[in-house]
């Protein structure tokens, strides 16, 4: 092509046609160059008038064509659009992330799952569980669709309280295996998508732990690690208070000639937070265990970390009692002993030390608080902390727990709505229907009502919290005076807490497959074991296991149920009924809940957001899946819980706002299928 274009222009051809121009310098130097300029200094126009562009051609020749505009105006278009279209992609990426509410954390997404680690799994035959047991059965967590695990104290303690009362903090207690057993179960929970929460117990310890020891023999440096007071062993107590076990909260200690302060056990010494060693010591703790790589911490009986100072009596419930009949904590208010000024600074500077640890993507570090405040609901929400400060990602509601009380819709709904009334603005909600304290769900409210109950703790908005063996529907068990483990029961059997810490019942084998190497369970197995265990339940579709294992899925599957606006819809003497929705997204949610003691038809005809027919995608009988009904008659038994999917462009929230609630606002764009800040 080259070739051709210079023997078609005639400026590369000789006179004749044929060979190059002939060389017409004169031989004296310097004129040959002369000639040569003068011929660059030709007009280019009549130089390449003939010329068109072609690969490989000379500067001068590129220079002369790329500046005509029909080359030159298509280049400049192209590299306008090019820079067009990259800010505009800039800008939108900008505008998308601006806009985007912030993704859910681990701890929101999944829900929370209990561990008592003595009644989980016995891995070597001691009748005990331990934390090879828990690892041998994660693949069960997994079955769940549950990514974030709590386990109950397995620190070194002498179990006067099971763990509750620790004698090392940076130790794993022999019963429940060593410290390398501990790294690899966190090691295969996070290869498996796990998060694990660890009990924190700050506000005592052992009465063998090294810190008292020394402070009992008044060693300089420890001397004031606990709450001391004067006293002798004849005389009358520093004050009233009165420990959460009964009786006295303080005891004469001989070795140093003073009365410490338990508001536990006599064998959990309170330790003292208005010493500054104390508050290095805890802060230490929490540094050693986040360094091995623990997802976060449940802080337990937060309210008791500090005492007022002046240790004045608190008064008494019943002022004409006479004091020396005062035995119980429910004799006295509280208000020198618990939520005193300074705690909430304690729990926002952990909190401050744990979000230093959570910078690494994926690597959030949860910190959970518990306190049972009953009634004053509004010292339980102080623990979120402010909109300036943060301290806990949440503290457990335990008002779920008072179900059983009155198995009614409008019960039901007042639990709810106790939580969510009271709750600050854009905070995360959770639910606890069951923990270590208190009687299990399916013996306090019934085998009838532990499907419902399940269905509500998951499809409330938050995270819900099972403790183990309530995905099986596990029962207490009966326990004999001879057979009282818990200290709790050992000062009144009414109240051990043993009947809802039976073995977990995996299968109908030996010990319901919770120890298979001996015949030996710290506790007796529930007889109905060879019936409710995991197992079996896996082979029945209907069963409460397989049950729970869909509504875990189903809640994760779909932002309305895990993100959604919660609405109430309607409540009765049986019935509570909510709607799941979001804006922007035609898929929304209606679930309707029996808590009554017979079968009632519901009328929610009167809500002109639903659509007039809805079909059950869920139900706790399986018979009604799949029923298509009239909104204007809902029919439900005792203990039946449905779930309606329907679609609409009409959203319920923006009409009742009063009757609505949601964390955080997000719409759900369809277009880019994304959800924005709105």
């Amino acid at each position: 092509m080259e070739l051709g274009e210079c023997t078609r222009n005639p400026g590369y051809q000789d006179e004749d046609g044929g060979g190059s121009v002939p060389d017409t310098g004169t031989g004296v130097p310097g004129e040959k160059e002369e000639e040569d300029s003068a011929s660059v200094k030709l007009d280019s126009a009549e130089e390449y008038t003939q010329l068109k562009p072609y690969a490989g051609m000379p500067k001068e020749v590129l220079l002369l064509y790329s500046s005509q505009a029909r080359y030159r105006v298509p280049r400049e278009i192209l590299f306008w659009l090019t820079v067009a279209c990259t800010l505009t992609l800039v800008a939108l990426t900008i505008t998308v992330i601006a806009l985007s509410p912030r993704c859910l954390s681990w701890w929101q997404v999944s829900p929370v799952y209990q561990i008592y680690p003595r009644s989980f799994k016995d891995s070597d035959g001691d009748g005990v569980g331990d934390l090879k047991g828990i690892q041998d059965q994660l693949h069960h967590f997994e079955y769940l669709n549950i990514k974030s695990i709590w386990i109950s104290p397995f620190y070194r303690s002498p179990m006067k309280d099971f763990g509750y009362d620790v004698e090392d903090f940076r130790d794993i207690d022999p019963l429940f295996g060593t410290m390398e057993d501990f790294e690899e179960l966190l090691a295969e929970m996070h290869s498996k998508g796990l998060k694990l929460i660890m009990d924190f117990i700050p506000n005592h310890t052992s009465d063998r732990h090294r810190w008292f020891n020394l402070s009992r023999t008044r060693d300089p440096h420890y001397e004031d690690y606990y709450v001391w007071a004067d006293c002798n062993a004849s005389a009358s107590k520093p004050n009233n208070w009165v420990s959460v076990f009964g009786n006295s909260s303080w005891t004469y200690d001989e070795v140093r000639g003073q009365c410490y302060l338990h508001q536990f056990l006599k064998e959990q010494p309170d330790l003292n937070f208005r010493n500054e060693h104390v508050r290095k010591e805890m802060i230490d703790i929490i540094h050693f265990w986040l360094k091995k790589g623990v997802d976060g911490f449940r802080m337990d009986a937060v309210k008791h970390i500090l005492e007022a100072a002046h240790l004045r009596d608190e008064p008494q419930v019943d002022p004409n009692k006479p004091p020396e009949s005062i035995t119980t904590e429910w004799d006295l208010y509280h208000d020198y002993t618990t939520s005193q000024p300074g705690l909430h600074d304690l729990l926002r500077g952990w909190r401050a030390e744990m979000d230093g640890y959570s910078r690494e993507p994926g690597r959030y570090r949860f910190m959970v608080t518990e306190s049972y405040d009953y009634h004053e609901v509004d010292k339980t929400m102080m623990y979120y902390g402010t909109p300036l400060v943060k301290e806990s990602d949440f503290p457990f509601n335990f008002y779920l727990l008072d179900l059983p009380h009155n198995t009614s819709g409008l019960w039901v709904k007042h639990l709810v709505h106790l939580w969510m009334d009271n709750m600050p603005r854009g905070q995360w909600a959770n639910w606890v229907v069951g923990n270590h304290d208190r009687p299990r769900i399916a013996s306090s409210a019934g085998q009838t009502y532990i499907r419902v109950i399940n269905m509500l703790l998951l499809t409330l908005p938050g995270t819900p919290t099972t403790y183990y063996g309530e995905e099986i529907g596990m029962e207490n068990i009966n326990v004999t005076d001879s057979q009282i483990q818990d200290p709790a029961g050992k000062y009144n059997a009414s109240a051990s807490r043993d009947p809802e810490r039976s073995p977990m019942q995996w299968s109908d084998d030996m010990n319901a497959g919770f120890n298979n190497k001996t015949n030996t369970t710290w506790l007796p197995v529930h007889p109905d074991y060879r019936t409710i265990n995991v197992e079996v339940q896996k082979q029945d579709e209907d069963s409460v296991l397989s049950q729970y294992r869909s509504l875990s899925r189903l809640r994760q599957s779909h932002l309305p149920l895990h993100r959604g606006w919660f609405c109430y819809v309607h409540a009765d003497a049986s019935v509570f009924a909510y709607l799941r929705e979001l804006d922007g997204l035609n898929q929304a949610f209606l679930i309707v809940l029996n808590f009554g003691k017979q079968s009632v038809t519901t009328d929610l005809s009167s809500i002109r957001e639903l659509p007039d027919q809805l079909e059950v995608l869920m139900s706790t009988n399986q018979e009604n899946r799949g029923k298509v009904l009239q909104k204007s008659r809902i029919p439900t038994g005792a203990g039946e819980g449905l779930v309606f999917e329907y679609y609409t462009h009409t959203r319920f929230n923006p009409n009742h706002p009063a009757q609505c609630y949601i964390s955080e606002k997000a719409c759900y764009l369809r277009v880019m299928d994304i959800l924005y800040t709105c």
